[in-house]
């Protein structure tokens, strides 16, 4: 079984970076307003809280949310994000998340071959929770649809830089 031991530093950085652009990729597909974002920052949130709770969740993704836990590497994510999105325009987001998380993926496959199905189906339910968090559309609450085309979309081009299929 994979852990923080079985990467250098900075392929680390990439695999906890990829947790974090996930969600970010949904929401920056679809903006949905204020309450939407929150809705939606808030479901990434819940899934990493279910998988630390879960005892058949896959133990790199535990490690990585352990690690979550830790001041350093909270901002050692922090500061990888902020480089990269240091110059980013609204329309930069996707790209750029999809980006890290190919890197992501490329590493996980060739650091952690036996997890990394897991990690990046986990990856992959973690980006339908987030579109699904929230209506997108509509008017005052009213109409809109669960999950737009724009996330559709997003979540078939995540499940493609991790070299998946989409779970939603």
């Amino acid at each position: 079984m994979a852990n923080k031991a079985s990467f250098t530093p900075d392929e680390w950085t990439k695999v906890m970076e990829s947790v974090a652009v996930t969600g970010m990729a949904v929401t920056a597909a679809d903006p949905s307003g204020l309450w939407g974002m929150l809705k939606e920052a808030l479901a990434g949130g819940a899934a990493l809280a279910a998988a630390k709770a879960d005892p058949h969740a896959n133990e790199l993704v535990k490690a990585v949310i352990a690690d979550f836990e830790s001041v350093d590497s909270r901002h050692a994510v922090q500061e990888a994000l902020k480089q990269r999105f240091a110059d980013a325009k609204p329309g930069d987001v996707v790209p750029r998340a999809l980006e890290i998380l190919r890197q992501a993926s490329a590493v996980l496959d060739a650091k952690a071959p036996a997890d990394a199905p897991a990690f990046k189906a986990w990856l992959n339910s973690v980006a339908a929770k987030v579109a699904e968090a929230s209506t997108e559309g509509g008017f005052l609450g009213f109409g809109g649809v669960k999950v737009s085309d724009a996330e559709k979309a997003t979540l078939g081009d995540i499940a493609k830089a991790l070299g998946t299929t989409a779970s939603a």
